[in-house]
């Protein structure tokens, strides 16, 4: 569509900022922490959303589509990052949120932040949802919300695209450390990252899904985007603290005290999780003294 501006324009910060965090419980171990601060690529499209997003963009963009179509839970990260794309770029946008009794509820910040930047919201039952990738399934709710003709990106934006774009960001980590560890809700990011990784790095997944599903699902994502699975990134299903958008009162804890002792505001359903994950993992032994680890900080709490 020639009047809407290319998905290049949405003008990153690239790379995005290697941040040193010094913190006793690494350093006692001998282990150096960092923080890739993905939150800061874009303002509106932070972390992981705009690698994922950015190839799918320019392929609607190509095949001439007015509209995207999407999916996710009622505190999605990706449906924020779409409903933006969308504002600053034309495009009308349509989420199908999981959970048809949220419809007539008032809006938490998340989904009032997609209605804000123009999405328009579409609630189905759970169990509808979960059959959403079937092709009559889909075709209904395209039937259902008008977007016979929109372009579909699946759950939290992962396909062979997404991936593609997420290995620029184990580019960026080439020479900088030895272990890049991210928060895993599909597995699209994990895929992409461990990919972009040089010799040597490896990445480690820490699913915020309790189900241990994400291993089979991003090898899967990897044999669509390079034609087979890489070798060098492995998962750890133990820190989901209940499932997603879940928390324990440990993991709340360790997450208001990581913001008192470094300043960092900590997102709470992602990246949270990532960070008491390291920090348990590190105190298991599970790291080599010397090891750098990188935590991609992939977003930050929404505004109020």
């Amino acid at each position: 569509m020639s009047s809407t501006p290319p998905a290049s324009e949405l003008r990153p910060r690239l790379p995005t900022p290697l941040q040193t965090v010094t913190d006793p419980r690494f350093e006692a171990r001998g282990l150096r922490l960092l923080l890739k601060r993905d939150d800061r690529i874009h303002p509106d499209l932070p972390g992981n959303k705009y690698r994922k997003l950015v190839l799918n963009l320019e392929r609607a963009r190509a095949e001439g589509h007015h509209t995207l179509l999407t999916f996710g839970g009622a505190y999605s990260n990706h449906l924020r990052a779409t409903a933006a794309a969308g504002r600053l770029l034309g495009f009308g946008t349509v989420g199908v949120v999981r959970g048809d009794e949220l419809a007539d509820r008032p809006r938490n910040t998340s989904l009032a932040r997609c209605e804000a930047d123009g999405m328009r919201l579409h609630f189905i039952g759970r169990s509808a949802y979960r059959q959403k990738d079937d092709p009559e399934v889909l075709a209904a709710l395209r039937r259902q919300t008008a977007t016979e003709d929109a372009y579909v990106i699946p759950e939290g934006g992962s396909n062979s695209l997404a991936v593609q774009g997420c290995t620029a960001l184990g580019a960026e980590l080439r020479g900088h450390t030895d272990v890049a560890a991210v928060a895993c809700g599909t597995g699209g990011t994990l895929a992409g990252l461990a990919a972009g990784l040089g010799p040597g790095q490896r990445a480690l997944g820490v699913p915020v899904l309790k189900g241990g599903f994400l291993g089979s699902e991003t090898a899967a994502l990897q044999r669509a985007a390079f034609g087979a699975p890489g070798t060098n990134w492995t998962l750890d299903d133990r820190f989901h603290c209940g499932g997603y958008a879940r928390a324990t009162t440990e993991l709340t804890a360790f997450a208001d005290d990581f913001e008192d002792r470094h300043g960092l505001p900590v997102e709470r359903i992602y990246v949270a999780k990532l960070l008491y994950a390291l920090t348990a993992l590190s105190e298991e032994g599970a790291f080599a003294p010397g090891t750098r680890i990188t935590a991609v900080v992939t977003g930050t709490p929404p505004a109020a």
